[in-house]
């Protein structure tokens, strides 16, 4: 019995780390099976107490002890956690569950096979992406040193003159051939993937061309719809206007009794006209009506999925050079004006003219567009302001009702020439003029109520918009001279030593924000005033020519000069942060979040990328120098969100993407 018991004992394996490490070992698994086969046959025994045995007694106090060891529990652990696949690919060589894996397909896939015109089997292609899997590849997967073909040619044949030789040359060449095909297989899959990735970009760029039809069909909907909005709110005013004003006449009418009313009735009858009653124009007050500021609801999307440099639309907006441009938003309202002294309102989502506005007396020279106020000024001496949302404009224009529908937008205009907009369309829009100037208008901005002017007459004026009167007058040759005598105590203040450029506009450009003011004038400076204390807070001093644009934000000051240059400068400091030169003069600039873009003399519009920090060229200057064509020089350009719209010489407008 105690041999039986010692026989049936697990054996002791040595304790290494291999063993510990390992699963079951393939002993230990066999005494283990002989322990609970025994235990099992005494518990199947004639019944009696097992317990009372003591090989039973033995046989469990030794499966404890063994159970007891870490590496035995974590053993069946890692036993009890292997699937049946693992335990079943655990008895086959890596050979037959190669074999297994290629040979067995399931049904659901032979089913399911999609239709290839390519001339290869799943299997060739795994043999030639994998040739280390087969005999083949296996031979000449061997990367045997010359030396050693040496010597395995030496002991086999001598120099390899001999049969075996032969027979190795041929092994080896057809090794060669092997690969050589199965380059062939893998060289020809590849191309035929790279067809089928330029067959789904093709089919990708055609949905995309339609998503972007639908875009576009989307956005002018939505134009039409917001224009239709604006109408109804204009119609409320008006109506809450009128109710409010007869409120008011009700409230202040005096009442009075019947006998006053029978008396007067009495002495009055048929000796008055009851036109003689009524009041008159001049004794019914009449309040000035302000003009609505409305801003889009919405903002057009479609230009920032266009690839940068993309032309949206070219059209013919006059017959001369224009002299400035503006527009309030992507695909909005954009205003030109030309040295025909016509100006011009655009829709450019249509690409249609609105109307023209009439009013100066010669060609203006700088305008600017914010929400739906335009304000224009001229070579008369005149600032005019206009209400652009009281333009009689029909959005659908004449395609409404047509049979051909176009839900998109039209990229060009076919019979370049300019549309002539409807009569009267634009009667309604002047507030009021602006007169006290006694020169030109060279340069204007405006923010909320106040409006500042520069002119040839070496001025500048600051206008409150609400009162439509002159605040303040800014006379920018006693500042420089004031300048000039504080020189010589002050020697911050660095004079140029250069006179005005008398071809250039002598105040170039201007921009206003609260009380600051930067101005950019014909000696080249900069200077920086406070409109609170009518005072030159500092001057810039860098550009060797006329300053002809600027544009400043929270941080930065870019200008542009004649003198071919653009510079950005620090305000905090009023030292040159960065500067860029080019080939030709400076004529407008123009920056948003991302980009600064000028005109500087060219068929093409200088870009320069400040998050890549790259200069590249946009316009019509690069897409028609592949016909032959020749575009006109760009004279002035204007940017927002991407959406860039620039005007040239001959009159011609182009809209891009930027």
């Amino acid at each position: 019995m105690a041999n039986s018991a010692h026989r049936n004992e697990f054996p002791d394996p040595p304790s290494s780390p291999e063993d510990e490490s390992s699963v079951i070992s393939t002993r230990g698994l066999e005494a283990f099976g002989r322990k609970v086969t025994t235990t099992a046959s005494h518990l199947m025994a004639p019944l009696g107490d097992p317990t009372a045995h003591p090989h039973y007694q033995s046989a469990l106090s030794e499966v404890h002890k063994q159970l007891r060891r870490p590496a035995l529990q974590r053993s069946v652990f890692s036993m009890a956690r292997t699937t049946p696949t693992d335990l079943v690919r655990s008895t086959l060589s890596s050979r037959e569950i190669q074999s297994r894996a290629l040979s067995y397909v399931p049904d659901e896939m032979l089913k399911n096979i999609p239709e290839d015109e390519n001339q290869y089997s799943l299997f060739q292609g795994f043999q030639a992406t994998f040739p280390e899997f087969t005999e083949e590849g296996r031979k000449h997967r061997r990367r045997v040193s010359r030396g050693r073909k040496l010597l395995e040619e030496t002991e086999h044949g001598g120099h390899g003159d001999g049969p075996h030789a032969v027979n190795k040359l041929r092994k080896e060449k057809s090794s060669m051939m092997h690969q050589l095909e199965m380059l062939g297989v893998r060289k020809n899959m590849a191309s035929s993937e790279i067809r089928e990735i330029d067959n789904k970009l093709a089919n990708l760029a055609g949905m995309r061309k339609i998503i972007l039809e639908r875009l576009a069909g989307l956005e002018q909907e939505e134009a039409l719809l917001e224009h239709e909005i604006v109408e109804v709110e204009g119609r409320l005013e008006e109506a809450q206007e009128l109710a409010d004003e007869a409120e008011s006449a009700a409230l202040q009418t005096p009442t009075r009794s019947d006998d006053e009313l029978g008396d007067e009735k009495v002495e009055g009858f048929m000796s008055q006209s009851i036109y003689e009653k009524l009041p008159s124009a001049s004794s019914t007050p009449s309040r000035p009506k302000k003009p609505r500021n409305i801003r889009r609801k919405s903002m057009p999307i479609l230009h920032e999925h266009f690839k940068p440099g993309t032309m949206i639309r070219s059209m013919r907006a006059h017959q001369d050079n224009i002299t400035a441009l503006d527009f309030d938003a992507p695909f909005g309202m954009m205003v030109t004006a030309a040295m025909d002294d016509s100006v011009r309102v655009w829709d450019l989502n249509a690409g249609r003219c609105i109307g023209m506005l009439e009013g100066h007396t010669a060609s203006v020279r700088t305008l600017q567009v914010e929400d739906n106020i335009l304000a224009t000024g001229s070579m008369d001496a005149t600032i005019r302001l206009w209400d652009l949302t009281k333009a009689h404009y029909d959005p659908q224009g004449s395609q409404f009702g047509r049979d051909d529908e176009d839900d998109g937008i039209a990229f060009e205009n076919p019979d370049d020439q300019p549309v002539d907009p409807p009569a009267g369309s634009m009667s309604d829009c002047p507030l009021f003029t602006l007169n006290a100037h006694l020169d030109e208008i060279t340069a204007l901005h405006f923010k909320d109520n106040i409006l500042v002017s520069g002119s040839a007459d070496k001025t500048l004026r600051q206008w409150d918009l609400e009162k439509g009167r002159c605040v303040q007058t800014l006379d920018v040759m006693w500042a420089a001279a004031q300048a000039s005598a504080m020189s010589a105590g002050d020697s911050t203040w660095r004079q140029t030593s250069r006179a005005a450029d008398g071809s250039a506009d002598f105040v170039g450009a201007l921009q206003v924000f609260e009380s600051a003011l930067a101005c950019g004038t014909a000696d080249g400076m900069v200077r920086l005033w406070d409109l609170r204390s009518g005072q030159v807070h500092r001057s810039l001093v860098g550009h060797t020519g006329p300053v002809t644009c600027l544009q400043f934000d929270d941080v930065h000051l870019v200008t542009g000069s004649l003198d071919r240059s653009i510079r950005i400068w620090d305000l905090r400091t009023g030292s040159i942060y960065d500067a860029y030169a080019y080939d030709n003069a400076i004529t407008s600039m123009m920056f948003d979040t991302r980009r600064i873009v000028c005109a500087a003399g060219e068929d093409v519009v200088k870009v320069y990328d400040k998050v890549e920090g790259q200069h590249w060229d946009c316009g019509a200057g690069i897409a028609e120098a592949e016909e032959g064509k020749t575009p006109a020089i760009v004279e002035r350009v204007r940017i927002r969100d991407g959406y860039m719209v620039e005007g040239r010489r001959d009159g011609i407008v182009g809209v891009w993407t930027c």
